[in-house]
C-alpha cells in the first residue's frame, strides 16, 4: 500500500473516476446488441482469445472485460447492479486510483493466463471484486432472491467453495483465471485476509465459550 500511496500521489490524477459504471454500461450495451442482433457473435468478437489476438486483433486485450455476464436479462441485470455496488463501494472506499490499480492487475493477471491457456473470461476477475468488498464490509447485507437478507461474508464462503469446486472440475484456462483472480486479491489483502480469518476464529471460539458457560448454568 505504501507503493501504491507514492503512485497516486505521482500519477493518480490520470485515474478513471467511475470506472465500474463505464464496464457496468458497456456490458448492458454489448448484452442489449445481443438480444437485437442474435446472428452477430459478438462474444467471440470480444472474447479473450490468443491466436486471434496474435493475428492482429488486439482490441481482445481490452474488450474481453465488456462481455456481459450471461445471456440471461434477469441474471444479467440482477449481475450489473451487484457489480456496481460493489465496484463503487470499493472505489469510495479507495478512491479511484487505487480501485483503478486493483482491477487493471486482475485484468494483467488474466491476461497472462490466456497467454498461458489459450483465452480467458472476466468472470473471476469480477469475483475478486466481491472478495476484496466481502473483506472490507463483511456485515453488509444483501437481499438473497430480493427476500432473505444474508451478509455478504457468508456470500464470500459461498464463492469460495464455489472456486474451489470450479479449480477441481474445470479446464485449465479456468484454473488459471481462478490463479489470477486470487493472486490479485491476495496481493492487496494478504495480510487483512489472514487477520480477517483469525478474528472470526476467535470470534467464533469466543461465542461457543459463552454459550458453553451459559448452559452451565
Amino acid at each position: 500500500m505504501k507503493l501504491l500511496n507514492r503512485l497516486e500521489r505521482k500519477i493518480g490524477r490520470f485515474a478513471l473516476p467511475n470506472l465500474m459504471f463505464f464496464i457496468v454500461i458497456c456490458q448492458f450495451a454489448i448484452f442489449a446488441a445481443q438480444l437485437i442482433f442474435p446472428e452477430k457473435d459478438l462474444t467471440g468478437l470480444l472474447m479473450l482469445d490468443r491466436g486471434a489476438i496474435l493475428n492482429g486483433q488486439v482490441w481482445r486485450l481490452i474488450s474481453f472485460i465488456f462481455i456481459p455476464p450471461s445471456s440471461s436479462l434477469i441474471f444479467t441485470g440482477f449481475s450489473l447492479y451487484f457489480y456496481y455496488m460493489i465496484g463503487s463501494a470499493l472505489e469510495g472506499q479507495w478512491g479511484s486510483f487505487k480501485f483503478n490499480v486493483y482491477y487493471l492487475m486482475g485484468m494483467i493477471g488474466t491476461i497472462a493466463a490466456a497467454f498461458i491457456t489459450g483465452y480467458g473470461i472476466n468472470t473471476y476477475l469480477n469475483f475478486s471484486l466481491f472478495f476484496a468488498f466481502a473483506l472490507l464490509f463483511p456485515n453488509f447485507e444483501v437481499r438473497l432472491f430480493f427476500m432473505i437478507p444474508i451478509k455478504v461474508k457468508y456470500l464470500a464462503v459461498f464463492d469460495a467453495v464455489f472456486f474451489i469446486v470450479m479449480f477441481i472440475r474445470g479446464d485449465w484456462p479456468i484454473r488459471f483465471s481462478i490463479i489470477a483472480a486470487l493472486i490479485n486479491f491476495f496481493l492487496f489483502f494478504g495480510g487483512d485476509f489472514i487477520r480477517f480469518i483469525k478474528d472470526q476464529i476467535y470470534y467464533s471460539k469466543t461465542r461457543r465459550n459463552f454459550k458453553n458457560t451459559m448452559n452451565k448454568r
